[in-house]
């Protein structure tokens, strides 16, 4: 039975934040860092200039180590700062702290918490990977592509098939459209040729491809989940995201994959049957984040616009989890040194010869995370 409290999927966001939120996807990225309405935990100054962010705890960084490594399955490349910050904004409180709950990041508060720099540079490199290697390649989990055009899966097996020709199906860790070569002409067929034309394989990846669905598989059209049960989130992701924030069951996440210039326009999610906390990852570019609710008690709407940078987390509950959000821009050339060759190997390209560069096609997509952003945001669906 869905929560007694869930708003109304069709209604129309506020008109006042709907004026923030243009304000902040025409506004110069050169002006950004004047804009003291903008809160941006990079700046050293930020709480001389904004009383409205408080830090809510401090949690010594040993805490989630073990969760990291688990994942990572690597202890050498984890450094950690000495502690990890959790921020709330005045407009969007959280309920009494128990000491009991400090452990991680969920907890009895309810509230929207922000997390900067949560997730160190070899969780943040595991978590895209797996995404948009693994989880894209597997057809069940679809992507906006899938409702016009017929997917090649063939493609992602390119690599493995190259690097060992035995005749043997490649695992599901080999299999990536990164394995394909961007100058690849094998193309997605439209479902409707007469409607669109076809696409290659350097299209999809570069700007076509905008959402991937893990888990439960959202229709957009009809603002709900199907019936059934849904395919398996991926366990070790969903594993990560339950250990930091254990309040809520990762059974859903929405991919999102953004180039400067796209945005995401104000909505509430608001169609699942469990008013758990809703995880947003951040990855590759920062973003502005507008998140805003009504009041009706004194007809203001309280909002804030948040910088999100590589790395960052929110988490949104209790009321708030029905708050408005929405993503007005994507700053170009922001996306961390380290991340930006992605999904070729780290560091200056190495010189090989013709038969190593052949088996190894992911060198040609070297600095595609360059100018990108990647959010996760996870959900339970069911109570």
């Amino acid at each position: 039975m869905p929560p007694t409290n869930r708003p109304d999927a069709n209604q129309k966001s506020p008109h006042d934040l709907r004026a923030v939120f243009k304000k902040y996807q025409k506004i110069p990225f050169s002006t950004l860092d004047e804009d003291l309405d903008v809160i941006d935990f990079a700046r050293s100054s930020r709480f001389t200039h904004d009383h409205s962010i408080r830090i809510v705890r401090t949690i010594a960084s040993h805490i989630p180590r073990k969760e990291f490594t688990e994942f990572v399955g690597d202890t050498a490349n984890l450094p950690l700062s000495s502690s990890i910050e959790v921020f709330e904004h005045c407009d969007f409180p959280g309920g009494p702290f128990t000491i009991k709950n400090q452990k991680l990041f969920s907890h009895n508060r309810v509230g929207i918490e922000i997390i900067p720099n949560l997730l160190p540079n070899e969780v943040q490199l595991n978590i895209l990977s797996r995404l948009l290697h693994r989880d894209l390649a597997n057809p069940q989990h679809k992507t906006n592509i899938h409702t016009h055009y017929h997917v090649p899966y063939e493609l992602s097996r390119s690599r493995a098939e190259k690097i060992t020709p035995t005749g043997d199906q490649p695992s599901r860790d080999d299999a990536s459209f990164f394995n394909c070569h961007p100058q690849c002409s094998h193309t997605f067929t439209p479902v409707s040729p007469e409607e669109h034309k076809p696409i290659v394989i350097a299209q999809f990846l570069h700007k076509k491809l905008r959402w991937i669905t893990l888990g439960g598989q959202y229709d957009w059209t009809k603002k709900a989940y199907p019936q059934g049960m849904p395919p398996q989130f991926p366990w070790d992701i969903g594993n990560l995201v339950h250990r930091l924030f254990p309040d809520m069951n990762p059974e859903a996440a929405i991919v999102n994959l953004y180039s400067p210039g796209d945005t995401l326009s104000l909505h509430r999610d608001v169609s699942e049957d469990s008013d758990c906390g809703l995880v947003s990852l951040s990855l590759g570019c920062d973003g502005l984040f507008v998140v805003g609710m009504h009041n009706e008690t004194d007809a203001r709407t309280g909002y804030m616009v948040l910088r999100l940078r590589s790395g960052d987390a929110v988490y949104m509950s209790g009321p708030n989890r029905y708050a408005w959000h929405g993503v007005p821009q994507i700053l170009p050339e922001t996306c961390p040194k380290w991340l930006q060759s992605w999904p070729a190997s780290m560091g200056e390209p190495k010189e090989a010869g013709a038969i190593e560069r052949a088996a190894n096609d992911r060198e040609a997509w070297r600095g595609w995370m360059a100018n990108k952003r990647i959010n996760l945001n996870v959900r339970q669906m069911k109570r």
